[in-house]
């Protein structure tokens, strides 16, 4: 008979959030599954929107329907909700991804004494939507202004998505931040199913393929402008955004160019194998794009599909250090009037063409080489061991 069991801690309750509608924002739901796989007691906070799709997790969701969908009224009414819903929570830790959810975040750790987790996925009060309203990116700075330097106490830690960033938030706040790369999980192989695909989009030709949000700054006008150019390939768009009635109503009449919407990550790893060129063109809207490594870089590295994309630090060690693509100088930006010089369309398409033939001519092995040696190094698999380090951080000598 056995006098003694082996007593079973108890599952750490973690509340992760979020200001998005839970769907498609990836690096938040690797995070959730990788804490989930740790042994985490996982809930994930986001909002509801009227056409949002429903969501199947292995961990849990909670998204609110709110009364206001944009601008600081949306952000405060957020806010106040999350604030309620987290110090009536049962959590041990607050988990915020972002400065528009930190002031929740840290007010409930403060009030109920529990440890707070920070994830910098971008420099906030950078994002291009913030260009030209200098009041509102004044409030946003003078919020991390306050919090951030309280970041660096006991129960507290904050990674961010590269060095550049973190080097900024150093010297800015003396804060310690460990870099989880914005990169996806290795790509499943191939399966049947993936060739139903691109007949359907590309109409048989080459296919150039953006994937992401559909936001202001990311040059998908620029690409459509040059299509003219380009009758022999297919421009996709697998997204949606600020700007997707815009830029889907721009281009109509544009045989070459076909606008997805919202497309499941399941599918979207599916139909991004078949692309020929990735497109990755940022304008210089801020810190925040200048400092950028998109997703999309790394999802296409691994659907070993080479990319176009602007010449910007990050961006340029990734494609320089594999040889996995062509940069694009970039182009002078107006920030008072807030806009960017676009490139010639003739001579944007003129470079797609010359970056499709390189590619065409680059022997079958050496390509292969090239990929397997970049999707390696830019996995998940790589990074969240990071992640579960500096998480684990916030619960010693708690």
């Amino acid at each position: 008979m056995r006098f003694f069991e082996k007593i079973k801690m108890p599952q750490r309750r973690i509340i992760l959030s979020v200001t998005n509608d839970l769907v498609t924002d990836q690096r938040v739901h690797r995070s959730c599954t990788v804490l989930n796989e740790a042994g985490y007691d996982v809930t994930l906070v986001g909002r509801r929107l009227p056409d949002s799709a429903d969501v199947e997790r292995p961990y849990k969701t909670v998204r609110m329907r709110l009364l206001f969908r944009k601008k600081f009224v949306f952000y405060a009414e957020y806010n106040v909700r999350l604030f309620l819903l987290l110090v009536t929570s049962k959590a041990d830790a607050f988990y915020s991804n972002d400065t528009d959810t930190l002031p929740a975040c840290w007010l409930a750790s403060r009030l109920r004494r529990k440890p707070i987790f920070f994830d910098a996925h971008e420099m906030f009060p950078e994002v291009p939507e913030l260009v030209g309203r200098p009041h509102v990116k004044r409030f946003w700075s003078r919020i991390e202004d306050w919090i951030f330097p309280r970041l660096k106490g006991k129960g507290c830690a904050a990674v961010t998505v590269c060095r550049s960033i973190a080097d900024i938030y150093k010297q800015r706040y003396g804060l310690e931040m460990k870099v989880v790369r914005n990169v996806p999980m290795r790509y499943p192989e191939h399966d049947e199913e993936q060739s139903i695909l691109p007949e359907a989009v590309t109409n048989g030709r080459k296919m150039l393929l953006y994937q992401g949000a559909v936001n202001i700054g990311r040059g998908i006008e620029w690409v459509m402008d040059a299509m003219q150019y380009l009758p022999a390939c297919q421009f996709v768009v697998a997204g949606t955004g600020d700007e997707y009635a815009r830029l889907r109503e721009y281009s109509k009449g544009m045989d070459n160019v076909t606008m997805l919407g919202r497309v499941e990550p399941d599918k979207l790893h599916r139909l991004t194998r078949f692309a020929d060129l990735g497109i990755s063109l940022l304008e210089n809207r801020g810190l925040n794009y200048y400092y950028s490594l998109p997703n999309r870089i790394a999802d296409f590295v691994q659907a070993g599909v080479p990319v176009l994309a602007t010449d910007f630090p990050e961006i340029r060690r990734v494609v320089e250090e594999y040889g996995i693509g062509t940069l694009v100088p970039s182009t002078e930006f107006d920030a008072e009037r807030g806009v960017s010089t676009p490139p010639d369309p003739a001579a944007l398409a003129s470079l797609i063409e010359n970056t499709l033939e390189k590619w065409d001519s680059l022997p079958a092995d050496e390509k292969q080489h090239r990929f397997e040696r970049a999707a390696k190094d830019l996995s998940f698999e790589n990074d969240k061991k990071i992640l579960l380090d500096a998480l684990d951080t916030i619960f010693t000598d708690k």
